[in-house]
């Protein structure tokens, strides 16, 4: 990893000003801001590990996690919310077993909730990568995750 992050931030040495520009392309090269590329941005910039840390965790857009392989969105729009969109978040970290922002330990999936998908006919939905499921119960969402387990 130390050399991958060296050809990424060679072209940026002492650029302090360049900060979220560097933060955003190592995350895009590996899909999260890992510790050791974090003291590497300091040390690249001369800027401070604390003045690294604190902006890359003001910005949402930054992760400190890796992301699970698969993304799985559950919407809490208007129309999602009042045909149950909380217990279809709630059935969806009980069988993913994790919480809201977390990855799965085997990093197949990581479950986030958005403002809205833009799929309010088909309420309560969700979407699994690309895919939206709708319509849902909490039971169809067990059987969902199970049945994409199993793939």
């Amino acid at each position: 990893m130390k050399e991958r992050l060296h050809e990424i931030l060679s072209p940026y040495e002492g650029k302090r000003d360049q900060l979220i520009p560097i933060l955003q392309k190592v995350q895009g090269e590996l899909g999260y801001l890992p510790d050791d590329a974090m003291l590497e941005i300091a040390r690249t910039t001369g800027l401070s590990e604390s003045r690294v840390y604190a902006v890359a965790s003001f910005y949402a857009q930054f992760r400190f996690t890796p992301r699970g392989k698969h993304s799985f969105l559950v919407c809490r729009g208007t129309a999602c919310h009042v045909r149950g969109a909380e217990k279809i978040l709630e059935e969806a970290e009980r069988s993913l077993g994790i919480v809201e922002g977390e990855t799965t330990k085997d990093l197949q999936y990581t479950l986030e909730t958005v403002a809205c998908i833009g799929c309010c006919a088909l309420a309560p939905c969700v979407m699994i990568d690309e895919e939206v499921e709708a319509k849902l119960t909490p039971k169809m969402v067990a059987e969902i995750i199970d049945g994409r387990k199993t793939e």
